[in-house]
């Protein structure tokens, strides 16, 4: 993990589902507790001692609606990934209002479900509101609205600006492009569209300028990297 092994609480009644994301999050350096209602989940996750939460959305004695929003009324700010069979645009919907982070659709690809929760945890993590980002020679100033790669300004478009600062926020980590269209976009992802290639391709353009080491990475397969990582 790029933030350090982290305590984090599974919630999930499925069995099979249940042993697939603690063997997920445990291989990736977590220690991961796994209970199987929301009553339980609720008693434990009310503690405040976890750094991260993966929550069913359907569960029995106490829904996941109902969970996060009992913590959120708790002043527990502890972030959580919803998980749910559940995929329409109102039911993410619901699930965010109520107070989760992030929202990931059964069925899922443990690798996606582990870089979700890395990416809460770094949010969780961060000492102070960062007001600049800087990868190699590429810099980013939040508060200029400003970019720069080695030492020249890039002149880039709101959109264009959003979607590095993502990529930069998380560099050396994959991201798929359903993770990019959600954080930049802010609606569901639509595998068919290639709106995140056309601008990724155009970023590129911008960034990885002829003569400068590139710096975003597609991974085949699985999305694209910011930094050196792969």
């Amino acid at each position: 993990m790029l933030v350090g092994m982290a305590k984090i609480l599974t919630i999930e009644d499925d069995v099979l589902t249940a042993r697939e994301i603690v063997a997920e999050l445990t291989n990736n350096g977590n220690d991961v507790e796994s209970v199987g209602n929301g009553h339980e989940g609720l008693q434990r996750a009310l503690t405040g001692a976890y750094d991260a939460i993966t929550l069913d959305r359907m569960l029995p004695e106490v829904d996941g609606l109902t969970l996060v929003t009992e913590l959120r009324r708790a002043g527990i700010d502890t972030p959580v990934l919803m998980i749910s069979a559940l995929s329409d645009v109102d039911a993410r919907v619901r699930g965010l209002r109520a107070g989760g982070d992030d929202y990931l659709t059964k069925p899922f690809a443990p690798d996606e479900m582990a870089a979700r929760v890395e990416v809460l945890l770094r949010r969780r993590h961060a000492a102070a509101p960062e007001t600049r980002l800087t990868v190699n020679d590429l810099d980013l100033d939040l508060i200029a609205r400003t970019a720069r790669r080695n030492g020249a300004t890039l002149e880039l478009l709101p959109i264009e600006f959003h979607l590095l600062e993502f990529l930069m926020r998380n560099s050396g980590q994959v991201l798929t492009r359903s993770m990019i269209f959600e954080s930049v976009w802010g609606y569901n992802f639509n595998p068919g569209t290639n709106v995140i290639d056309v601008h990724i391709a155009r970023l590129r353009r911008k960034v990885d300028a002829e003569g400068l080491p590139p710096l975003i990475h597609t991974v085949r397969g699985r999305g694209y990297c910011m930094g050196d990582a792969q």
